[in-house]
């Protein structure tokens, strides 16, 4: 099967992968978001941390893009790094480009949370060719850590991830009723939409210091 035929079938699918929240949904937790998901946690920060930001995004959204160049440099300077909060970073992809983008990065970083983040964010750099050239922007980004045509290819027919993606964005709508991206829990607080750094930090400046 040929990249741009498992492209296809990746769109074939996403009707089966994105679902209406059920209207019997139990309220989100904090205890809920930290539920352990079907693909690896790729996490920045401490284990330690008194604040857990628990991010949803798509790699075709304008949205998510803005927060990787501009708010996540300066949360991870001011909040990240010190070790006052743990960044987890989870996939709810809006379209079958972003489904490519999301299983090529876990292709690159298997369980390395560095390389999950890295690929992510040159996957973010290329966003306009990942939604206009699908195929060149996936190739480009997979040849940046090693991965040839063939490589890229396979990790797009990887049905077993594939499965786990799908179970995982279905988690995140119900029970957590995630509908838009990017979506942030903080400590299980639900925050939708696009968020600056002045955002986040007059929320996460009081809960550090409990």
């Amino acid at each position: 099967m040929s990249i741009r035929r498992a492209l296809l079938a990746a769109l074939c699918l996403f009707p089966l992968a994105v679902l209406a929240p059920s209207a019997s949904a139990q309220s989100m937790t904090a205890a809920q978001v930290a539920q352990p998901t079907a693909l690896p946690e790729m996490v920045l920060g401490s284990a330690n941390a008194r604040v857990t930001i628990v991010a949803y995004f798509s790699l075709t959204c304008p949205h998510c893009a803005g927060f990787e160049e501009n708010v996540l440099p300066l949360l991870r300077t001011n909040y990240i790094d010190n070790g006052k909060v743990r960044f987890v970073a989870r996939e709810f992809p809006l379209d079958a480009k972003a489904i490519a983008g999301a299983m090529l990065v876990r292709c690159i970083a298997a369980s390395d949370s560095n390389k999950y983040f890295d690929a992510l964010a040159q996957l973010f750099i290329l966003q306009p060719a990942l939604i206009n050239q699908p195929l060149f922007a996936l190739q480009t980004v997979g040849k940046r850590f090693g991965m040839d045509d063939a490589a890229v290819e396979a990790c797009m027919k990887d049905q077993a991830q594939l499965d786990k993606l799908k179970a995982d964005m279905q988690f995140a709508q119900d029970p957590l009723r995630v509908e838009v991206t990017p979506t942030f829990f903080v400590n299980g607080e639900m925050l939708k939409g696009s968020m600056t750094f002045e955002d986040l930090d007059k929320k996460l400046a009081p809960l550090v210091k409990r």
